[in-house]
């Protein structure tokens, strides 16, 4: 089956570009650090990345910012 960028989150395909002000949701995290939503959600409560911010009532995001500073940590653990 071939993957198509179709199916990455537009929020992905930019990270790069995107300020580090600017939120991102879970599937775009679960691209970031190629791993499941559980994975992701056991890596926060380690505090492995950081916790996301609630912006509404159905709305959890993370702050590109410290996902970029998290991603930066993991890859001098290497």
């Amino acid at each position: 089956m071939k993957k198509t960028t179709e199916s990455i989150p537009a929020a992905l395909q930019n990270f790069d570009a995107l300020p580090d002000s600017a939120n991102v949701r879970l599937p775009v995290v679960m691209g970031l650090f190629a791993c499941s939503a559980v994975t992701i959600w056991r890596m926060v409560q380690r505090q492995k990345i950081p916790a996301p911010r609630k912006l509404s009532a159905g709305v959890t995001a993370w702050h590109v910012g410290e996902l970029r500073e998290a991603l930066a940590a993991a890859g001098e653990g290497t």
